[in-house]
């Protein structure tokens, strides 16, 4: 179990990470102002003065404010970044599928048969990647948005069985599992009909219409809502197997690891009441940082 140091170290190594996720906001957006204020004339745009063609700011201030001897560092560095990210996806996803639904079809399936399996799943996930990228410019013309749509569509449901999961251990796998459900069909739906307004009827303008943030916090809404609705009808998980899953079960952990003597003999030490502070201030800081972004991009 941790100690309570441990604790408070845990809990601004988080902070940290939150602050961390801000970044993306100054690294990919701010540089896109600045190729466009810059570069004028490059950018197309359209009748409301949206960016048609914003996925050339990026090689656009490469090409044009780098000197030559580092455009193709600069190049070579993020097509790197590039492939190690793929790969990375690529493994995780084939080890995910090989792990978690290969091998609990075919408990005794050998290792060789498992490496073969990993491989077909990345093949196979490599082809789909391939054919999605059509799709690409009918959700938007800008890289950045189509990410963050795409995200929009696929993290509330997740971020709701989160954290309501370590909130209320009243919570259960069945409303998790339908809240999921509930949360794919929701972006299933968004994205499908985006698509058709884009090249056909508008079946649903007022959907198809709210901006992916606006619905992203509208799928929470709903997802959360399904999630405490289903477990409440539910029977309630058994205590046993939350132990140290909740806040409300943390020092409920059963599990012990042997110690050596010496490890006896140090006291771990409390965090102090000026960490606990600091915590406080740097996760209001994050919060308020987080919603004046939210307020100015809007």
């Amino acid at each position: 179990m941790l100690s309570a140091r441990d604790e408070g170290h845990a809990k601004a190594g988080t902070i940290f990470a939150g602050f961390l996720k801000i970044l993306p906001v100054f690294m990919l957006v701010l540089p896109g102002i600045i190729a466009f204020a810059l570069f004028h004339n490059l950018f197309k745009t359209g009748p409301d003065g949206e960016v048609l063609n914003g996925d050339i700011a990026y090689p656009t201030l490469i090409l044009n404010l780098l000197p030559k001897g580092l455009v193709g560092l600069v190049l070579a560095a993020l097509l790197a970044a590039v492939m190690g990210a793929m790969s990375s996806v690529f493994n995780s996803a084939s080890t995910l599928v090989t792990l978690d639904f290969y091998k609990k079809l075919k408990p005794n399936a050998s290792e060789a048969r498992l490496v073969n399996m990993g491989r077909v799943a990345t093949g196979v996930m490599v082809l789909l990647g391939l054919l999605w990228v059509p799709f690409i410019h009918l959700i938007s013309n800008q890289l950045y948005i189509y990410l963050q749509s795409v995200q929009a569509y696929i993290s509330p449901p997740i971020a709701a069985c989160f954290v309501f999961g370590i909130l209320w251990p009243r919570l259960n796998a069945h409303g998790a599992i339908t809240s999921l459900l509930t949360g794919f069909v929701l972006g299933a739906a968004r994205f499908i009909l985006e698509l058709m307004a884009k090249n056909g009827p508008d079946l649903f303008p007022w959907l198809v219409q709210m901006n992916f943030l606006h619905y992203a916090i509208f799928m929470f809404v709903v997802c959360s809502l399904v999630l405490i609705g289903v477990s409440l009808v539910t029977p309630a998980p058994d205590r046993q197997k939350l132990a140290g899953l909740t806040f409300a079960t943390v020092g409920e952990k059963m599990d012990v690891i042997a110690v050596t003597p010496l490890a006896l003999q140090r006291k771990p030490a409390a965090e102090t009441v000026l960490e606990h502070r600091l915590n406080i201030i740097f996760s209001l800081a994050l919060l308020f940082t987080v919603i004046g972004l939210w307020i100015y991009f809007r």
